[in-house]
């Protein structure tokens, strides 16, 4: 038999290989009883590290890891990504670090990509984004003892780094705008209802029905595709007594949601007034242009590179950056409702 492997322990012991390399490498992620069997089948076995690879076990790796969870197929049409990983990369090439990305079907997937990442020395640190409420990849991050940044916040995800905007305020600031031009039917057709910032939304959007004297104000749960955007919409408008505005969680929602009013005869912004809550060039090369809250998601991206490589230098101190909030920019797609409204 040649020289034995971590896959031979694996095999012997009936566990993965990244569960060997944690209990070799003295890191967390396994039970003691798992690691002591794992050592002891090293021991008989007579395995020794390769020195090539314990070389590179102390260097870094010069890279950092995004992993998302979310549907492929909608992460392809979404400018606030495209826009965010522009702004990672350029950060991070300007230090020649790489980024590995991947996308996952969930948040399972995502920890398990973590796990082995780290446990083959692959990257120096990680970008979480999308947190969830009760979200299990923090107490995974934390096991790791990675260097990692959360996208979103506020803060409190244990003691990982986060960098953040607020999306209550930037949402309280759409819904006093539409308030103030005299809409009192008000719905918010929002992304993933597991996600922390579209929970934050959602909460802002109850929460200003009393103080602004709101009749009716109703969120609508989507995964983001210009599909269920559309369907929403759909449903929304043919509704007995319509709102009069819609806020919507993302660019391609929001022009899949004026091309149905245009279908169903809502002229807008006369009888709708549509808002987008990201602000790319979707909204201002469409006609109305869309009222949007608008923030520099290249600069963010940069923001969070900035923030992971710091970390990364400095893994001691956790870093919880809040970015200015979203500013709302008004365009032809909003208006008083009028009174056939």
């Amino acid at each position: 038999m040649g020289r034995p492997t971590i896959a031979d322990i694996a095999e012997r012991v009936g566990v993965s290989k990244g569960a060997v390399s944690f209990a070799l490498n003295g890191r967390p992620g396994v039970s003691e009883a798992t690691r002591a069997r794992i050592l002891q089948a090293a021991k008989e076995m007579n395995w020794r590290p390769h020195s090539a690879a314990s070389t590179l076990g102390g260097s870094r790796a010069e890279a950092v890891g995004l992993v998302i969870a979310r549907p492929a197929s909608t992460l392809g049409v979404e400018p606030f990504f495209a826009q965010l990983l522009s702004g990672l990369q350029a950060r991070l090439s300007a230090q020649s670090v790489a980024m590995h990305l991947l996308v996952v079907e969930d948040v399972e997937a995502e920890i398990e990509v973590y796990r082995e990442w780290a446990s083959a020395h692959r990257v120096d640190g990680f970008i979480m984004v999308d947190p969830q409420v009760r979200d299990p990849r923090i107490d995974a991050l934390q096991e790791l003892e990675v260097p990692a940044v959360v996208l979103g916040g506020p803060g409190r995800h244990g003691s990982l780094s986060s960098v953040w905007a607020d999306d209550r305020e930037a949402m309280l600031s759409v819904v006093d705008y539409l308030a103030a031009l005299g809409h009192r039917r008000v719905a918010h057709v929002a992304g993933l209802p597991r996600f922390r910032h579209t929970q934050r939304r959602m909460r802002a959007l109850r929460d200003s029905v009393r103080r602004l004297g709101l009749v009716e104000a109703v969120s609508v749960p989507t995964d983001f595709s210009d599909a269920e955007g559309a369907a929403a919409t759909r449903a929304l408008l043919s509704r007995g007594r319509r709102p009069t505005a819609i806020v919507y969680d993302s660019d391609v929602m929001a022009l899949a949601g004026l091309g149905v009013a245009g279908e169903m005869g809502v002229r807008v912004p006369d009888e709708l007034s549509i808002v987008a809550f990201d602000d790319s060039v979707l909204t201002r090369v469409t006609h109305p242009a869309i009222t949007s809250l608008s923030r520099d998601t290249f600069a963010l991206g940069g923001q969070v590179a900035e923030v992971l490589l710091e970390l990364i230098a400095d893994p001691g101190r956790p870093r919880d950056l809040k970015t200015a909030t979203p500013r709302l920019v008004v365009r032809e797609s909003t208006a008083p409702p009028s009174r056939a409204a």
